[in-house]
């Protein structure tokens, strides 16, 4: 059996502003951006990968959530408290420039971890925490 990433999803509660970083910051392509029922998905995903994507969705997209489910789900991500994804990068000080000189949220500066990597951590404008890995060769 081979199993392969395909799709990940990603809490947004402001469209327009996650695509400006995804696409302008990070230079994410946007592969679809899709409006149903009220609410917009957009998918974005680096061009080396055509195979990966993430969808930048509402939060709590899911119809038959409650009002108050809808609602807890918005303050854990205005807390920055949801979950991100973690980008793979060949250089981690150039990226920590690059992101930071546009106005990324810094987490944390790059520093070399004790598993072998060096990485940095930002938020995006919704508050997802993003980490950028940088493999150091032992």
């Amino acid at each position: 059996m081979d199993l392969k990433l395909s799709t990940c999803f990603i809490a947004v509660d402001d469209h327009d502003k996650a695509i400006a970083f995804y696409r302008d910051v990070l230079g994410l392509e946007v592969r679809n951006d899709v409006g149903f029922e009220g609410m917009r998905w957009v998918t974005v995903g680096p061009p080396s990968q055509p195979d990966v994507s993430i969808v930048l969705e509402p939060p709590l997209a899911d119809p038959s959530a409650s009002p108050a489910d809808k609602e807890a789900m918005a303050e854990l991500l205005a807390k920055g408290l949801l979950r991100g994804v973690i980008f793979e990068t060949d250089d981690c000080d150039a990226t920590f420039e690059r992101i930071s000189a546009a106005g990324g949220e810094v987490l944390q500066e790059p520093i070399d971890q004790p598993y072998g990597v060096r990485d940095c951590a930002f938020r995006d404008p919704s508050g997802n925490m993003l980490r950028f890995n940088q493999s150091r060769k032992r």
